[in-house]
């Protein structure tokens, strides 16, 4: 396969709700590594490059096999800077290095139930299309259309009253981020939102899906990647056995 793809991991130093959670230890490896160890596995990048402001994620990134050719500036390591802002600076910088590509695959660093299956999805997809990117999706547990906030005097109200006697299944699905990777074409500019019409959605199940922003997060991503390395298992030892 002619590789014409760069994978870029944006990892900052300074999280707040799970301090250092990229580097932190999930299941005995940096959370980091999953996503460098998945990305380099899929055989799909020339370069798998984490951008970082952070001197230990860099190191620790260097040692699972990705390359961080340059660190990231302070102005692009704050609370308030988009992963977007981070992967046009690393692109730029990649770009004025002599580094040529046509497509660039933004990989989150929290990302340990990745499934190569699906990443190479995204690239196959966008690449014999003519969309602009091609990002991972999954499907919402509840119908949205019948969901409702909680009042300032501690009250419930629907968005939408009118679907509140309405079956579930005669309502559209809908579908959210899966925060995991976002494959574009380098060099073309946007003309709609991300989840607008220029985009291919790639759909995860559910259980292969798992923000961590939190510690709650972080502990349901870990019994959900026991759950599956405990699944992968007794499958192989089947298949042994049938052999």
């Amino acid at each position: 396969m002619k590789k014409d793809a760069i994978a870029i991991i944006p990892a900052r130093g300074g999280s707040k709700r799970i301090p250092k959670k990229n580097i932190k230890l999930f299941h005995g490896k940096p959370l980091i590594a999953y996503s460098i160890e998945k990305a380099l596995a899929s055989k799909l990048f020339n370069k798998v490059v984490v951008s970082t402001d952070d001197e230990d994620i860099a190191k620790i990134a260097k040692k699972y096999g990705a390359q961080v050719p340059f660190m990231r500036p302070p102005e692009l390591a704050d609370d308030f800077t988009s992963s977007g802002d981070v992967v046009k600076d690393a692109i730029k910088k990649l770009q004025d290095m002599g580094e040529n590509f046509d497509y660039v695959c933004t990989i989150y660093a929290t990302a340990p139930l990745l499934d190569i299956k699906y990443l190479k999805e995204g690239y196959e997809k966008l690449k014999n299309s003519d969309a602009r990117m091609a990002f991972s999706v999954t499907s919402m547990p509840f119908p949205i259309q019948r969901t409702f906030k909680i009042t300032q005097n501690g009250r419930c109200e629907m968005f939408w009253p009118k679907n509140f006697l309405k079956r579930s299944q005669d309502l559209e699905e809908a579908y959210q981020d899966a925060g995991q990777f976002y494959w574009e074409r380098a060099g073309v500019k946007a003309k709609d939102i991300p989840f607008g019409s220029e985009s291919i959605p790639i759909v995860l199940p559910r259980h292969l899906v798992q923000d961590i922003d939190t510690p709650e997060d972080w502990q349901r991503a870990e019994l959900m990647y026991a759950v599956l390395q405990k699944e992968i298992t007794n499958k192989k030892e089947i298949e042994n056995a049938k052999n």
